[in-house]
């Protein structure tokens, strides 16, 4: 497994649009519960991107944040999704104009390009690792920032629940690149379903 190298080049701006969250703990098989998950911004030069649009109570919980940044959704120019699961990734057709990244590959309209995600760019400042253990195909979007990196990532849903993720396919890949991005001492993780949070000693790992 390589080593990871941070990006050369800092952003120009990042933030985190709407806060997730999960119900924690579980409820039962049939049960309802409201599910959002964190959906933030990077802005590198001309490229305008998108993490996790995926449940969101409703689509002015991203689309107000982002106008007060002075965009759009048609100027957005990337997607990355972080997993394929339904509460990352529904609301991709908001951003009509963007190019969508995942694990495989980056689409628009009838073009899929194929390419693994580890190490790739997606702008100056912004590259992908693929982090496998929530699911297969689980990726981290690492972010350098002129404080330092930042990471978006479902390794973590919250700052300090679950310790064990009970959806995890393969929970030992979990835990390994868990202490893979935090070797990387980033100045803040971004979870799955929760606020920003700076990593500690107390972090799970």
């Amino acid at each position: 497994m390589d080593d990871i190298t941070l990006p050369d080049t800092a952003v120009d701006d990042w933030g985190v649009l709407s806060d997730g969250y999960a119900p924690w703990p579980l409820g039962g098989l049939g049960e309802t519960g409201s599910v959002a998950a964190t959906v933030s911004f990077v802005r590198s030069g001309d490229q305008r991107i998108i993490h996790d649009p995926g449940l969101i109570r409703s689509r002015s919980a991203v689309l107000g944040p982002l106008t007060e940044r002075g965009f759009s959704a048609a100027e957005v120019t990337d997607v990355v999704i972080s997993h394929h699961h339904p509460d990352h990734a529904l609301n991709i057709a908001m951003f009509e104009n963007a190019r969508t990244h995942d694990v495989w590959g980056i689409y628009k309209d009838d073009q899929w390009h194929s390419r693994m995600a580890d190490g790739a760019e997606v702008a100056p400042g912004v590259k992908l690792i693929q982090t496998p253990g929530h699911t297969e195909q689980d990726i981290t979007t690492l972010v350098l920032t002129k404080d330092g990196p930042v990471v978006f990532t479902h390794l973590w849903w919250t700052a300090t629940v679950p310790e064990e993720d009970p959806f995890a396919v393969n929970a030992d890949l979990l835990h390994l690149h868990r202490e893979r991005i935090l070797g990387l001492d980033p100045i803040l993780i971004v979870p799955g379903h929760g606020p920003a949070f700076e990593p500690t000693s107390s972090t799970p790992r």
